[in-house]
């Protein structure tokens, strides 16, 4: 398979790819660079082509905006509520 084939990805991949690339393109970027940054997307989101897998399994979906929350988080936010009451 030569770099750049997309023949692994699904058809749900490809067209999300390309919905991506009008995207890209409509905000002024050049087709090359749309292309790229397309596949990087759905790469980034679905994790590269999608392998052929039976019907009751289901790809667990990457969480992408999800702010991380702990310990060091929740004491710096109570340093910094008590700092401003003072």
């Amino acid at each position: 398979m030569p770099r750049g084939d997309k023949s692994s990805y699904s058809s749900r991949q490809k067209r999300k790819a390309a919905h991506i690339e009008k995207g890209y393109e409509k905000r002024g970027v050049s087709k090359k660079t749309a292309a790229k940054r397309a596949w990087a997307t759905v790469n980034k989101q679905e994790g590269g082509g999608a392998r052929k897998r039976s019907a009751s399994k289901k790809t667990a979906g990457r969480k992408t905006a999800t702010k991380k929350t702990g310990r060091k988080t929740a004491r710096k936010a109570a340093r910094k509520k008590s700092a401003r009451r003072a």
